[in-house]
């Protein structure tokens, strides 16, 4: 893979494998959102989708998931608007607003766990919804 591709590839120019790098596991796109009607403000809350495994944050059907989750969001770099749905910290949004990838983010680390080391990930955190269907919001995100 490029050296910091990121830093000179626009979202659109990346190839599939570069695109996929972005994801740092964090695990945070994965969570039911909530969304206040008068402010148009989001909000986490502590379930997951029932697909994603909360112990390392990935999903357990990546390649198909969107025939098992008919909410879930397929990243596109020709729909931005898709990327108000992730939080700050994800690097599809940041790069999509001219920021920089965080200095935890595994492509700089070279380390897949130090998202999980910098506290950032859901990982052991949040409850499936397979499990429950009671829910607290976490935090706002927008």
């Amino acid at each position: 893979m490029t050296e910091k591709f990121w830093e000179t590839k626009a979202l659109e120019e990346m190839t599939r494998k570069e695109w996929e790098s972005l994801c740092d596991g964090c695990g945070l796109c994965c969570l039911k959102k909530v969304e206040d009607e008068d402010s148009g403000e989001l909000f986490f809350t502590d379930i997951a989708c029932r697909l994603l495994d909360t112990s390392t944050c990935r999903c357990t059907n990546y390649a198909r998931r969107m025939a098992y989750v008919k909410d879930c969001l397929q990243l596109s770099a020709d729909e931005p608007e898709a990327f108000r749905w992730l939080p700050m910290t994800c690097a599809y949004r940041r790069l999509s607003e001219d920021l920089d990838l965080p200095e935890w983010h595994p492509l700089l680390t070279g380390d897949p766990e130090s998202v999980h080391k910098a506290g950032i990930s859901v990982r052991d955190k949040v409850t499936s919804e397979t499990v429950t269907d009671e829910w607290t919001v976490l935090t706002r995100f927008s």
